[in-house]
């Protein structure tokens, strides 16, 4: 399967997660965190499989590429394979953040109604939504 497709099936399995997340937080929250963090799972399985896949089959990293410098972790993402494993690492950690958001609430008293516009910034900027989902909470908690 080419990675084109794969990345479109990733992509449409991913937002399962978070329709359930939309769709059942409101009224069944416990079911609805428990199905997204399966989505969430699955998609850690998959881009385990990239993973393992392109270190044993891959042609290995790039000459000067690695972790330790930006130009280094550029030449990490220069295939589409690697790309679609990075993209399945932020669709996995990002469902699964919201998916804490949405257990948090409970605890922490902050409204299914605020959860949604940190659910949708988290889909599309992680670390925003997060930041925007821990400002809400610290203000409620102030209150």
């Amino acid at each position: 399967m080419t990675p084109e497709k794969l990345f479109s099936l990733a992509n449409g399995f991913a937002m399962l997660g978070w329709l359930a997340l939309a769709l059942l937080t409101p009224f069944r929250r416990p079911l609805a965190i428990q199905l997204a963090r399966w989505v969430a799972a699955i998609t850690c399985g998959f881009y385990a499989t990239l993973l393992i896949h392109g270190l044993a089959f891959g042609q290995g990293a790039p000459e000067g590429a690695g972790f330790t410098s930006l130009a280094g972790v550029m030449l990490l993402f220069q295939t589409p394979q690697a790309v679609l494993a990075g993209w399945a690492h932020y669709l996995a950690f990002d469902l699964f953040v919201a998916t804490w958001e949405a257990e948090d609430a409970e605890r922490s008293n902050v409204p299914t109604w605020a959860l949604y516009p940190c659910f949708f910034l988290t889909l599309m900027s992680g670390p925003i939504g997060l930041l925007l989902y821990l400002s809400i909470r610290a203000f409620r908690q102030r209150r």
